[in-house]
């Protein structure tokens, strides 16, 4: 465990929340009670979630089933928002693209997301498969050939997108605007609970779709820097921080890249490693990651030792 002498002055607080605050439907040790010691001292806080499997209000509800409570606001659109998730960042880069035909590889509770519970994918769509894009998350019964071989093939221009494209030269396809692959987030694995251990993220098939259509994926999570500078603006408009406050803002997790990285080091937040969840000994000395400042053994011991220093 680091030195929490040489710990700024934490003003606001952004929390991972799978591995960190639970592992499956399991909270970490202490979580629960430290969370609840945490809103009581008021240090502002948004949860951070790369959650892809399950829309953000099932995020919300299975936090609540494990004992976070949250306020009613804490899923909405309104500043304040206290949940931010990769598939939330989604929607909204979909609606600033104006795409309103994505084809998604994503769990039945993730589309959630971008479907009224009477409308499926196929409905977004025209009998014909028009697509306009493509959303990559953690979906592991997408993860087949026929879906990702689709995927390709619309990033492609391969699967006719408008009536008459069958007859349109390779060219003259081209020559439009491309489709964007969008990824959720870009982790190599993940923590679960069955299998028990480490099994693959989403980041290995986005990998692979970019390797074959040559595009380059968006990638609208963490640790993204426009995903954490959209968190910490949430602060400053609904006024739990003004621009002057002193000390700095923090990130807490359990994977030193998909939580620490990137945009983290960019901005400068202070970034807390926690040795649950998908943390393996050493992952804070990994080559070609910048060391986290901080080590704890949880999420408990950290807010512990914050709570005692900033009394």
């Amino acid at each position: 465990m680091s030195n929490p002498r040489t710990r700024p002055f934490i003003r606001a607080l952004l929390i991972d929340v799978s591995g960190n605050l639970h592992v499956g439907s399991t909270a970490t040790p202490n979580a629960v009670e430290a969370f609840e010691r945490l809103k009581s001292a008021n240090i502002p806080f948004r949860f951070c979630s790369n959650t892809s499997k399950e829309s953000t209000t099932s995020l919300v509800k299975r936090l609540h089933s494990l004992g976070f409570y949250l306020p009613d606001k804490s899923n909405s659109d309104e500043p304040g928002n206290l949940v931010w998730t990769s598939i939330g960042a989604v929607k909204q880069v979909l609606k600033d693209m104006n795409l309103k035909r994505p084809y998604l590889l994503l769990s039945d509770s993730a589309r959630e997301e971008f479907f009224a519970a009477s409308e499926s994918q196929e409905q977004a769509t025209d009998s014909q498969g028009i697509y306009d894009s493509v959303v990559v998350g953690l979906a592991p019964d997408s993860f087949k050939y026929e879906y990702l071989n689709t995927a390709f093939r619309i990033l492609m221009r391969e699967e006719p997108r408008e009536e008459g494209d069958s007859e349109m030269s390779s060219k003259d396809l081209a020559a439009r605007s491309p489709i964007p692959l969008i990824a959720t987030h870009k982790a190599k694995y993940i923590q679960t609970e069955s299998p028990k251990g480490l099994s693959l993220g989403p980041g290995p098939f986005v990998t692979a779709l970019e390797n074959a259509s040559g595009k380059k994926a968006h990638v609208v999570g963490k640790p993204t820097k426009t995903f954490f500078q959209s968190v910490i603006n949430d602060f400053y408009a609904s006024g739990d921080l003004s621009k002057n406050s002193e000390g700095r803002i923090a990130i807490i997790g359990d994977d030193v890249e998909s939580d620490l990285g990137n945009g983290a080091v960019e901005l400068g937040l202070w970034r807390i490693l926690v040795k649950t969840g998908k943390y393996r000994d050493g992952d804070e000395n990994k080559p070609g990651v910048v060391p986290p400042n901080e080590v704890f053994n949880s999420f408990a011991t950290f807010v512990d030792k914050l709570l005692l220093e900033q009394e």
